[in-house]
């Protein structure tokens, strides 16, 4: 197959509210959160585009999106010589002054985006997940099967069939049922102890997309929905294929980090996901050079690390270190660190996540928290030590994950 062949024209689906992420989505979009030290949610889904050789990208956006299309702007530009963009769209309201109403509706407000570039396959893909992933090999699949749209999946154990959409497909990978959330699921024909769970990510031809949105807009039954709505369209006319997730291979990937995929759509999850980053052997490795993940990087200083007299020690062991961090006599265990943020003496933090600028107080303790962007922590303040103290104050997860929101205060 030509390499031509394999061209597409990529949709990124950024509008979610993510209201489970609060409150570090209180004044951002859920894409826009920023994860493991450097990066947003959203460069991971735009860098395997792009490493992929895809370069003609449109993110639809909706909610709370300043900041989302700042880094867009900021990070993202590329060489207008070649015809590539990375280019942040909001509603077009080309229904009528209003939002829009769901995925579907967006793919559809945006059908001049596709008419522009006349692709043969239209890439549509969330922007909220933590995973490497090579797009070239779905497509290739997609056209090969011969299929109106494929879906993405991966392998979950079944009794995880209630967390995810779960798909049914024949051994052709025809996908003969689309069920969400599910109590009962039939195993994989050679699993039975799996499911193939929906990533969101979708690969359309693009003859098959427009007439499938027309007809979702004009049934006022439907919620517009790609998964909710589209999807099942397609699977009851029989013209939808299943991708296995797990025979993507990504250049530079490990047998311990192949098939990663991590949804970090709650606090809990958002969390859980930062500590698979920061083992010796991490579940999810961002130091894969042939695949990397791709962001704009700040002007700062490299990490400093300082004193060393009795327990008066800055160090960081097990940990994610961003440029600018000043580790100033302060103790960190098994921690993310973004940029800019300091730790003064005596400080311990441990298994937690700090965002950009926060400051560490001395002889404070954070243990087990979310901290987002500049917040300042008094002198001698504890965080994560005494949970009903830390719940008349702030968001504490089902996990005990203490979550404290963007440029607050925290006093002794």
């Amino acid at each position: 197959m030509a390499s031509s062949d394999l061209d597409a024209f990529a949709m990124v689906l950024a509008g979610g509210e993510g209201k489970r992420l609060a409150p570090l989505t209180a004044d951002r979009a859920k894409p826009a959160v920023p994860f493991g030290g450097n990066y947003r949610i959203i460069d991971f889904v735009l860098s395997n585009l792009v490493n992929a050789g895809y370069c003609k990208i449109a993110v639809l956006t909706q909610y709370k999106s300043h900041s989302l299309d700042r880094h867009i702007n900021l990070t993202w530009r590329m060489s207008q010589m070649t015809g590539n963009y990375v280019l942040s769209v909001p509603a077009q309201m080309r229904r009528g002054p209003r939002w829009y109403l769901g995925s579907a509706d967006a793919l559809y407000q945006n059908f001049n985006l596709i008419s522009d570039e006349r692709p043969r396959s239209i890439l549509v893909f969330g922007a909220d997940h933590i995973y490497r992933m090579d797009p070239r090999q779905m497509v290739k699949e997609h056209l090969q099967s011969g299929a109106g749209l494929t879906v993405a999946a991966l392998r979950v154990p079944r009794e995880q069939a209630d967390q995810f959409g779960v798909i049914e497909a024949d051994l052709s990978g025809r996908i003969t049922a689309f069920k969400e959330k599910p109590k009962q699921a039939e195993g994989l024909p050679d699993a039975p102890d799996q499911v193939y769970a929906s990533m969101g990510n979708y690969c359309f031809t693009t003859e098959a997309l427009m007439g499938a949105v027309a007809a979702d807009a004009a049934d006022e039954r439907s919620k517009h929905d790609v998964g909710g709505d589209l999807v099942p369209a397609f699977v009851n006319k029989g013209d939808a294929h299943v991708y296995d997730f797990s025979s993507n291979h990504v250049p530079g990937s490990t047998e311990r980090d192949r098939g990663y995929w991590r949804d970090v759509g709650t606090l809990d999850a958002y969390f859980d996901a930062h500590m698979d980053l920061i083992s010796v052997h991490p579940i999810f490795n961002l130091y894969n050079r042939q695949w990397p993940i791709l962001t704009w990087h700040p002007p700062l200083p490299p990490a400093k690390f300082v004193h060393n007299s009795g327990d008066r020690v800055g160090r960081a062991v097990e940990s994610l270190v961003a440029e600018g961090v000043i580790v100033s006599g302060g103790d960190v265990r098994r921690s993310v660190l973004s940029s800019g943020v300091v730790v003064h003496s005596y400080a311990e933090v441990t298994g937690s996540v700090l965002m950009q600028g926060v400051d560490v107080g001395e002889h404070a303790i954070v243990r087990n928290a979310i901290v987002d962007k500049q917040v300042r922590i008094a002198d001698g303040a504890q965080i994560g030590v005494d949970h009903e103290a830390d719940r008349e104050r702030f968001t504490i997860t089902s996990n005990g994950v203490v979550v404290i929101g963007k440029g607050e205060r925290v006093e002794v």
